[in-house]
C-alpha cells in the first residue's frame, strides 16, 4: 500500500523494529533469561505478536484496560507490573477466564483482599511482590526488617500463588555514565537475589526474578540469578535510549514526520509537530540533550542535524531554532526522533509501517489511551 499521510505521522522502520525485537531475545537468551516485553511502549498487538512469535513468554501491560485489548487480541500470557486496587476485582475476574494473567502487590492489606476476592470466587491469582531498588516509586523496602515476614504472609494467603518478586530500576535513566549505569544494574541484582536468598531461608518458593528495563538490560547476561526481563522502549528506541547509549541513532525505529509550516525569522522555524505529537518530555543521557526531539533532515535517520534545536513546543507548534543559512522553507519536511517514544505512541490512532522501499501501510495502535 503506498500512501502519502498528512503530517505529522509517526513512521516505524519495519526493517529496525525486526531487527530491535531480534536483537533483545538473543540478549534474554543469552542471559538465560525469560523475555516479557511490556506492551505499552507500542501498544499493538501485531507488534506483541512478532515478540512472542521471536521467542517472549508474554507481555506486559500498564493497566487492566491494555490487557484487556490484548485479552481480545488473542495474547494469552499477560503480566501488570503495576499495583490493581481491589476495586477492580470484576474486571481481574473476567480476564482470568480468558488469558494466563499475574499482577504484583506491595502492601499484605491489599494482597489480603485480592485474597478474599479470589477465594470467594473459587480461584487463584498469580502475583509478584514489587521491590524497591532505589526507583522510589512503588515496592517493598528490601532493607525493612519486616519484609521478608510481610512477603511470607503474602505468599500463605489462601487463593493467591506467589511466583516471586519484581523490580524496576527506573533510577538508570538518571545515570550519568555507563559505569552508573552499570552500577545501578548491578545493585538491583543484588538486592532481588539477596531478598530471594533470605526468603528461601525461611521456606517460601522464588520461582521468579523478574527485572526490567531497556537501558539496564545490556548488563543481564553477565549478572546471574534474574529468570525475566522485562524491558519495553527497546523496540522504537528514542533520543534518551542514544543518550544512555542503549542505541545509536541507526537503531531508532519509530519517527515522526513534520512538515515547515512557517519561517517567521531567519532564525526560526515552526513545525506542525507541537506537544500533541512529540509531548513534552526532555531526554536524557550522559550528556547534554537539549530541546524536544532530534531533527534529520532527509529519509536518512543516522545523524540528525544538530544545529537545528526544537526549543519549545506549543499544542500544535514546535519552534525551531536554525541557523540563517539554513535551507528549510515552508513546506519542507524533516523527520523527528522523539525523545521518548512510549508518550507519543500513546498519542497515535495509528503509525505507519515503513517496507525497505519506503511503501507505508497503517498500523493501528489498539490500546491507544488505555490508562484506566
Amino acid at each position: 500500500m503506498s500512501v502519502s499521510p498528512r503530517t505529522p505521522y509517526p513512521v516505524v522502520s519495519a526493517s529496525r523494529l525486526k531487527a530491535n525485537i531480534q536483537r533483545m531475545q538473543a540478549l534474554a537468551n543469552q542471559a538465560g533469561a525469560r523475555l516479557r516485553p511490556h506492551a505499552k511502549t507500542h501498544k499493538s498487538p501485531i507488534i506483541a505478536r512478532m515478540q512472542i512469535d521471536a521467542g517472549a513468554v508474554g507481555i506486559c501491560c500498564a493497566k487492566l484496560g491494555e490487557a484487556e485489548v490484548f485479552a481480545d487480541a488473542g495474547i494469552a500470557d499477560i503480566r501488570l507490573p503495576y499495583p490493581i486496587n481491589p476495586v477492580n476485582a470484576d474486571r481481574v475476574l473476567a480476564l482470568l477466564d480468558r488469558v494466563h494473567l499475574s499482577f504484583i502487590v506491595d502492601d499484605p492489606d491489599v494482597a489480603a483482599e485480592w485474597s478474599g476476592v479470589m477465594t470467594r470466587a473459587g480461584k487463584r491469582l498469580d502475583v509478584l511482590v514489587k521491590v524497591d531498588v532505589g526507583f522510589h516509586r512503588c515496592g517493598v523496602n528490601p532493607d525493612a526488617p519486616d519484609v521478608v515476614d510481610a512477603i511470607t504472609r503474602i505468599a500463605s494467603m489462601p487463593g493467591l500463588s506467589f511466583r516471586g518478586i519484581l523490580s524496576h530500576a527506573g533510577h538508570a535513566y538518571t545515570a550519568e555514565s555507563r559505569d552508573a549505569l552499570a552500577a545501578v544494574a548491578s545493585a538491583e541484582i543484588a538486592i532481588m537475589t539477596g531478598l530471594a536468598g533470605r526468603l528461601r531461608q525461611q521456606g517460601v518458593a522464588v520461582d521468579e526474578i523478574s527485572v526490567g528495563s531497556t537501558p539496564s538490560a545490556r548488563f543481564a547476561p553477565s549478572q546471574a540469578g534474574i529468570t525475566e526481563m522485562r524491558p519495553g522502549n527497546y523496540v522504537f528506541l528514542d533520543r534518551t535510549q542514544v543518550g544512555l547509549e542503549s542505541a545509536t541513532y541507526s537503531d531508532c525505529a519509530l519517527f515522526v514526520v513534520a512538515t515547515v509550516v512557517s519561517r517567521p525569522a531567519a532564525d526560526r522555524v515552526i513545525l506542525d509537530c507541537g506537544s500533541k505529537t512529540l509531548t513534552s518530555d526532555g531526554a536524557r543521557g550522559f550528556g547534554a540533550l537539549p530541546g524536544f526531539g532530534a531533527v534529520f533532515m532527509s529519509s536518512d535517520e543516522n545523524q540528525p542535524d544538530t544545529s537545528i534545536v526544537i526549543e519549545r513546543v506549543s499544542e500544535e507548534h514546535a519552534t525551531c531554532r536554525v541557523p540563517a543559512d539554513s535551507p528549510l522553507k515552508p513546506g519542507d519536511r524533516v523527520r523527528v526522533l522523539p525523545n521518548h517514544s512510549c508518550t507519543v505512541t500513546n498519542l497515535m490512532d495509528q503509525l505507519w509501517l515503513a517496507d525497505e522501499r519506503g511503501h507505508l501501510s497503517p498500523l493501528p495502535v489498539a490500546a491507544r489511551g488505555r490508562i484506566w
